[in-house]
């Protein structure tokens, strides 16, 4: 059993103009998500830079989960985390992410969530640790 997937996503060489657009990657987001077959459910961004390195991290919470951005404007690093569950693919979502703006260099981990190896861990009170 599989309860859903989940996209770790790591852009390299992404423009600092986009790693300091937060409102441009949070609709981009919003809208591969429900191009994806997701149902947004809130969106929310925070600039930062004042007292860290200037970024931003960006959130579109989904009725399927969740996607989220944290970029590092300084370093050209965009953090995607793609999660969803039931039918919506976090590979569709990041397709169509990707058709709309320009995340450099891009490699992709899919972690499993909810296997039954996890599942299993938890109720015998045991800490599972996959690497």
């Amino acid at each position: 059993m599989e309860k859903g997937r989940h996209l770790l996503v790591d852009c390299c060489n992404v423009s600092r103009d986009l790693c300091l657009d937060d409102r441009r990657v949070l609709n981009a987001m919003a809208c591969a998500a429900e191009k994806a077959g997701a149902t947004v459910v809130s969106q929310v961004r925070y600039k930062f830079g004042h007292n860290s390195p200037p970024g931003f991290t960006a959130v579109v919470l989904l009725d399927e989960s969740h996607c989220s951005a944290h970029t590092y404007a300084d370093l050209g690093l965009i953090a995607l985390d793609v999660f969803t569950c039931g039918s919506t693919d976090p590979a569709d979502v990041l397709k169509y992410l990707q058709e709309e703006l320009d995340l450099g260099d891009v490699s992709v981990r899919q972690v499993p969530r909810f296997t039954m190896e996890s599942i299993q861990a938890a109720k015998d009170g045991r800490i599972a640790v996959a690497v």
